[in-house]
This record gives structure tokens, sequence and C-alpha cells, in this order.
């Protein structure tokens, strides 16, 4: 393959990267479609390829698809096992963030959503919301019809819509909550969390990384008690975690987020929505393997002090 073929592949790759992990939520895995992609790219007959950025996008587009579509997925997609991979405020594979669409397609809260989308409405919605492209090119991409596109892209945007527990809010309004919310977690202070939760507050975790299933928490109270028990010191919490992190506030996939650290390395997440200057979702991660490129990115990172430790 000659260089400017390489080069053309490569000046799209971040788009198509931003493409797949939106589609799988999974960093490793949109690396993986991509680079699928150039070995298609690379056996192409090329010469027949009129838009190469249009055929490059359905390719790794098809790719997610059948991935999604895979036995191991579905099983996950049903039992809501899955949580989608934070990725560090500044990460390429973030992709496109000019409208409240787009910064909202990839944020935790929306990414999880999806898992509940089946692989086409998942991918119709992102092509729509979060890269613009119009019906017509949606339904040549997904091999259906533009009614078909429309209607698929109608059903996505209302089961998120349903679900979504966060407003649009100014970083800094929505940095201030979330630091009095650890705030009041790591005093202690139970009530005052009930305070800053909204009344149809969620919370997902993966349960520290050893839960078979995603866990799901609703009420303010419920919510509150099982976040003043993760903040509470205990022997065994510092072993799992090999020592006594420190939490960073920072932006994740967009929203606010606290980070635990433990001698430079991640060990867990949490990512906040805000409504009405009050917490309404929140999204714990802490299994390894949904660590692996924010802490890649945490190495050359520079964070301000932490906010707070635990354990």
């Amino acid at each position: 393959m000659d260089t400017a073929a390489i080069d053309r592949f490569e000046a799209g790759r971040g788009r198509l990267a931003s493409l797949a992990y939106r589609l799988l939520g999974s960093a490793a895995d949109a690396e993986d479609a991509v680079q699928d992609a150039f070995l298609r790219w690379q056996a192409a007959d090329r010469d027949h390829i009129e838009v190469p950025e249009a055929w490059l996008t359905k390719v790794v587009t098809h790719l997610c698809l059948d991935r999604l579509r895979s036995a191991q997925a579905r099983h996950e997609r049903a039992a809501g096992d899955r949580l989608p991979e934070p990725l560090l405020e500044g990460d390429p594979m973030l992709g496109p963030a000019e409208t409240v669409e787009q910064r909202e397609s990839v944020s935790l809260a929306v990414l999880t959503l999806m898992e509940r989308l089946s692989p086409v409405e998942r991918a119709a919605y992102v092509l729509r919301e979060a890269f613009a492209y119009p019906h017509a090119e949606i339904a040549g991409i997904l091999d259906i019809t533009e009614s078909a596109s429309q209607q698929h892209v109608h059903r996505a945007r209302r089961r998120v819509a349903a679900e979504r527990r966060g407003d649009p809010v100014d970083p800094a309004t929505a940095r201030k909550v979330v630091e009095e919310f650890l705030a009041a977690a790591t005093s202690g202070r139970t009530e005052r969390l009930v305070e800053l939760l909204t009344a149809d507050a969620i919370a997902v975790s993966d349960g520290a990384g050893l839960a078979r299933r995603l866990l799901r928490y609703r009420t303010p109270e419920r919510i509150a008690s099982l976040v003043r028990a993760g903040f509470r010191p205990t022997a065994a919490k510092r072993r799992m975690a090999g020592g006594n992190p420190t939490m960073h506030l920072t932006l994740l996939n967009g929203s606010p987020a606290v980070v635990a650290v433990v001698e430079g390395r991640v060990v867990g997440a949490v990512a906040f929505e805000v409504a009405g200057g009050k917490v309404a979702y929140m999204c714990g991660v802490a299994a390894a393997h949904r660590l692996g490129r924010l802490n890649e990115a945490w190495r050359r990172y520079e964070p301000g002090a932490p906010i707070a430790s635990a354990w």
C-alpha cells in the first residue's frame, strides 16, 4: 500500500476511533475495530472507492455491529453487565464536542443507556447525534431505508431521553455540586448527601470490579448509604486498593468526576451528572479492564492537588 493510501486512512483514524468508541463503549474494542478496518482498506481495490471516508465509516460501523451482535455481547447487554470505559478529558477518542448532542452522546450516562438499544438503533443514533449524518447517508451505511433510519433514531432518542437524569449545566456549577457531595461523603454526613441528590437519582456501579452484574441503586437514601459506606475507612479496602487512595476532581467523558489514585495508579472513578443543582446520576467504574486507557492517560496527566483522601 502506497504512502498516499496510508496517509488518507490515518487522516481519518481519529474520527473512526471516536465512532467505534461510541458504538462499543470500550476504547480497546474501538482500537481493534479501527485496526480491522485498516486491514480491509489495505486489501481493498481502492481505485474503485469513490469516497474513502464514506467507505471507511461503513466498514467500521459494520465491524462494530458484528461485535455488538456477538453471543457474548448479547448476553452482557441482556444482563445489563456492561459499563462504558471512562476517558480522561482531552482524549482524542472522545471526538467532536461542538454541540450539546455531541457532548451528550459520549457521556458515561448516555453510553450506559445506549446498552439498552438494539445494535442498529445505537448505530443510527450515534451517526445522527454525534456525527450529524443525514438519514439518507445513515440508510446507506446501515443498509436500511431512509424511513427506517428515521424510526431507529426516533426510538433511540425517546428511550435515552426517558432515562436521562442530568441536564446540561456549566462546568463550574457542576464542579461545585460534586465538591459539596464529596465533602459530605468524606465527612460522613449522610443527611447532607440525601439533600444533594435529586428525588429520582440513580447510581450504577460495577461493584468495585467484583460484581458479576451491573449494580443499580435508586432513591436518595439508598444511594447516600451506599456512598457513605464506600468512603468509610477499612483495612480490607486499603488492601484491595493497594494503599490509601487520594481523590482528584477532573472530567471524564465531559462530566465532572472523582478519580481515586494509589501511587499514581487509577483504582476507581465515579462520574456525575447534575440537574437543578443536585446530583442526578452517578456511574462508578473500578474493574481494571475498564481503566486501562484512563491509567495510560493519567500517567501523562498533571492533576491538581487532591481534594480528599479516603480509607
